[in-house]
C-alpha cells in the first residue's frame, strides 16, 4: 500500500465541511432576497388596486380596503396614503409595507425592510 495516497482520502471531506456553512448563508440570503422581492411586487399592486378604486371614488376607506384585499399581505403592516390633486384631477395612492425577514440566520442579520409602491391615475367621474 502506498501511504501517501490514505494520507489525501478525506480532504474532500474536510473542504467541503468547511465550506458547507458559507453555502448555507449565501442560499439562505438567496431566498430571503427573494421573499422581500416577491413582497414589492405585491405593495406595487395592492397600490394599483388601491388606485383603481380612488379613480371611481372619493371614499378613502374603500381605498384602503381595496388595496389591503388585493393581495396576501399583513394588512397591520401596510399603509395605505391616497393625495387627490384639487379640482378632481389625478389621485396618487402610496402603499408602504414592513416587509418581515423571517429566513432563519439572515433575518435576524438583516432586519425588516420598508418597501413601498406609488401609482397615479386620473380620476373618473
Amino acid at each position: 500500500m502506498n501511504r501517501r495516497g490514505r494520507g489525501d482520502a478525506g480532504q474532500a471531506a474536510v473542504e467541503l465541511v468547511l465550506v458547507l456553512p458559507l453555502v448555507v448563508v449565501v442560499a439562505l440570503a438567496a431566498l430571503q432576497v427573494a421573499v422581500v422581492a416577491r413582497d414589492q411586487v405585491l405593495v406595487v399592486h395592492a397600490a394599483r388596486e388601491g388606485a383603481r378604486q380612488a379613480a371611481v371614488s372619493p371614499d378613502d376607506d374603500a381605498v384602503g380596503e381595496a388595496a389591503g384585499g388585493a393581495t396576501a399581505l399583513h394588512r397591520a403592516r401596510l399603509v395605505v396614503r391616497t393625495r387627490r390633486a384639487p379640482d378632481a384631477g389625478p389621485v396618487t395612492v402610496t402603499a408602504t409595507y414592513e416587509a418581515p425577514t423571517t429566513v432563519p440566520i439572515v433575518g435576524a442579520l438583516v432586519g425588516d425592510v420598508e418597501l413601498e409602491g406609488t401609482v397615479t391615475m386620473r380620476f373618473e367621474r
